[in-house]
């Protein structure tokens, strides 16, 4: 059985972490499945989806490492070809990477005490509206 659905979220700037696990787990309850593997993957190529403590700390932690990983304050060749400033956000994105797969046990998410899946907001630009799929497989 494949069950699948689409969660919009509406961002409003680079940095913003946006807890998906509820909205998750209300599409494993929709979908009736109580075994299998949940697939959420965000459209576009400045954005990611990762799993993290949803913690304030550790979210202020994330956001510096990828202000190392891809500096603001450094070229980059995309921004030279496209003028859009972004450059960063692309390599950022392709780091952390557009999806995640869970276990579905017993018709809940087989994450840990503290582990949220989360959509990383990490485009320039002040808003966007996302588009992500949620995919079970059970």
């Amino acid at each position: 059985m494949v069950y699948r659905t689409t969660i919009h979220v509406d961002t409003h700037g680079e940095g913003e972490i946006v807890n998906l696990t509820p909205r998750v787990e209300q599409a494993i309850t929709a979908s009736g499945v109580r075994e299998g593997l949940v697939n959420i993957f965000v459209m576009g190529s400045t954005a990611a989806i990762t799993t993290i403590e949803y913690e304030p700390g550790v979210l202020s932690d994330l956001n510096r490492a990828l202000s190392v990983i891809a500096p603001a304050d450094i070229p980059y060749a995309h921004d030279a070809a496209w003028g859009d400033g972004n450059g960063r956000s692309h390599v950022r994105a392709a780091v952390i990477g557009p999806s995640v797969s869970v276990p579905v046990i017993e018709g809940r998410l087989a994450c840990g005490t503290w582990q949220q899946i989360v959509l990383l907001e990490l485009d320039v630009r002040s808003s966007r509206r996302r588009t992500i799929y949620v995919t079970i497989l059970g």
